[in-house]
């Protein structure tokens, strides 16, 4: 499995590891994302792996909803560093 470089950034601040905290989920779903979504380019059939991206994407997308509603700053935070959405002005 390929280490993914922004473990060490989301660790450094939490001074530890926490795989249960949501900013750590989201970048494994992320993860996981781009990776069916560079196999999804290869094979555009494979129906099993769409499925599985959808629910993932539903996944990441109910966590991030759950880390705006609490806590605003982690959120903008967590979406600049992943590069995960535009940045909405308003």
């Amino acid at each position: 499995m390929v280490k993914n470089p922004f473990i060490p950034v989301i660790s450094q601040e939490k001074k530890e590891e926490n795989p249960g905290s949501v900013e750590f989920q989201v970048l494994n779903f992320t993860t996981k994302i781009r990776r069916l979504t560079s196999h999804l380019e290869l094979h555009k059939k494979d129906c099993l792996s769409q499925r599985g991206l959808r629910k993932i994407l539903g996944k990441r997308q109910r966590l991030l909803s759950y880390l705006s509603k609490k806590n605003v700053i982690r959120y903008k935070k967590l979406i600049n560093q992943l590069g995960i959405r535009e940045s909405q002005t308003r």
